[in-house]
C-alpha cells in the first residue's frame, strides 16, 4: 500500500523558492513513477512534472520548465520539488502522485495514488 503525505507548502514572495516533499511510508516506493500536480482555486488539476522509477528521467511541464526540479530518493522513500523563481500564478495545492508505468504520466487519471495536497502561497 502506498500512503502519500506532502509537506513544504507555504507562503513565498515572488521570486522566492521553496522545497516540497513527498514521503512514502509503504515498502514499495520504487516501483512506481512518481508526478507533482497542482490545482488552483477554480482550474482543473495540472501536471507540473514526473520522474520515472529510477530517477533516471525527469520532464517538467512547459510552464514551470527552468525553475522548477523534481528529484527523488528512494532509499528515502521520499520525492521532491525543487520550485525556484516563483510567480503569483504558481499559487496553487500541490499533490504528489505515484502511478505504475516505468516512466511517469502527466495524465492525472493514469495517477493511481495521491497524497492530500500542501498549499503554496506566492505574494505578489
Amino acid at each position: 500500500q502506498v500512503q502519500l503525505v506532502e509537506s513544504g507548502g507555504g507562503l513565498v514572495q515572488a521570486g522566492g523558492s521553496l522545497r516540497l516533499s513527498c514521503a512514502d511510508s509503504g515498502r514499495t516506493f520504487s516501483s512506481y513513477a512518481m508526478g507533482w500536480f497542482r490545482q488552483a482555486p477554480g482550474k482543473d488539476r495540472e501536471f507540473v512534472a514526473r520522474i520515472s522509477r529510477s530517477g533516471g528521467s525527469t520532464w517538467p511541464a512547459d510552464s514551470v520548465k527552468g525553475r522548477f526540479t523534481i528529484s527523488r530518493e528512494n532509499i528515502k522513500n521520499t520525492v521532491y520539488l525543487q520550485m525556484n523563481s516563483l510567480r503569483p500564478e504558481d499559487t496553487a495545492v500541490y499533490y504528489c502522485a505515484a502511478d505504475t508505468s516505468t516512466y511517469g504520466s502527466r495524465r492525472p487519471d493514469d495517477m493511481v495514488y495521491w497524497g492530500k495536497g500542501t498549499l503554496v502561497t506566492v505574494s505578489s
